[in-house]
């Protein structure tokens, strides 16, 4: 990513895509940012008064009005760093018109913690393979980081994976502020991976303390989840990596025990008896973690590696079976 590579376009409407907003506009290297949002009313919203009137709505938007925009084919013409907000879930719509040709030449960063659903794919195989995007030319943004405490300006770490590790400086270059310090990594299968096994791991915590379990058990549930996310993503992609790093047991960590975690939230409604539809529409946010235990259960078909905790979440949320059922079960799995 040379440096002329300045123009960065942040698609999503989203809390995450308003946290990604703030970030780059306080970080004072120069740079022109647009944005992309599917709801006009929101994008009138943010050319009149300067704020998210959906997520976030705390935080200043500095960003030209002329700038926001509905028309994400001629958003992405003119930048030449594209950043990812849209949930996985609807990725593919987002993108709907968009052709291999209007991605040639751009770096895709992905923020987004989720699989592809009906290809099974993570963001930057699903780019690799349908848009010819090469990995070289690809990033993910990974945490511990919640949009809320970013803008809060809470003291938060990201990080930035690719498979070119000048494009990963670069872009954490771009989101180093007074409260957001970033590190880099060259793993992007790992801590895609970790991203979306720690919203199920997240749900699973959540349907915990909704069927009544305490905070003993939630500790020996996490635990759990960090063996299981290293058994999967060293047999998905077997690298040297340390799982005890802050994108993946951090990650992990905030997703599964903070107050701001949807996942979370979504789990705790199912184990207190909500419908999946119910919890959804109650949250009005999407919880990545839905769709992702899905996916993740197609995919370790071919893996096989034993992952009870993600299992369980799927025999409740996909199976139907009973949450306090299945937490039982799973309790004399864990050790």
């Amino acid at each position: 990513m040379q440096h002329k590579n300045n123009k960065i376009l942040v698609v999503g409407g989203g809390s995450w895509a308003t946290a990604n907003i703030k970030m780059l506009t306080d970080n004072t290297t120069e740079k022109e940012i647009f944005w992309w949002m599917r709801n006009a009313q929101a994008v009138e919203h943010v050319h009149k008064f300067g704020h998210n009137p959906n997520y976030l709505s705390s935080v200043e938007i500095k960003v030209p009005a002329a700038n926001v925009s509905t028309d994400l084919k001629a958003l992405i013409k003119q930048a030449d760093v594209i950043l990812l907000n849209v949930p996985a879930a609807f990725i593919k719509e987002a993108l709907v018109d968009i052709t291999i040709e209007d991605f040639a030449g751009k770096k895709i960063v992905s923020a987004i913690k989720g699989i592809v659903p009906d290809e099974n794919l993570i963001i930057g195989e699903f780019f690799n393979k349908k848009y010819e995007i090469s990995f070289d030319d690809f990033a993910v943004i990974s945490g511990p980081c919640h949009a809320e405490e970013v803008a809060l300006e809470k003291l938060s770490y990201l990080t930035i994976a690719s498979g070119d590790p000048e494009l990963a400086a670069e872009f954490a270059g771009m989101l180093n502020t007074r409260y957001i310090k970033t590190i880099v990594s060259d793993d992007i299968y790992g801590t895609e991976y970790a991203a979306v096994l720690k919203n199920i791991y997240a749900m699973a915590s959540g349907i915990c303390h909704g069927v009544g379990y305490g905070d003993n058990f939630q500790a020996v549930l996490i635990s759990n989840a960090i063996r299981e996310l290293m058994r999967f993503v060293d047999a998905v992609h077997p690298i040297t990596r340390d799982i005890k790093e802050s994108a993946y047991l951090g990650d992990l960590l905030v997703t599964a025990y903070s107050q701001f975690s949807r996942n979370r939230t979504f789990g705790n409604m199912i184990g207190k008896g909500y419908t999946v539809r119910s919890a959804q529409l109650e949250m009005n946010m999407i919880a990545e973690g839905y769709y992702a235990v899905n996916c993740l259960h197609e995919v370790n078909k071919q893996y096989n590696v034993d992952m009870p905790i993600v299992d369980a979440v799927y025999n409740i949320l996909y199976q139907k079976r009973s949450p306090a059922f299945e937490m039982r079960q799973l309790a004399d799995k864990l050790n």
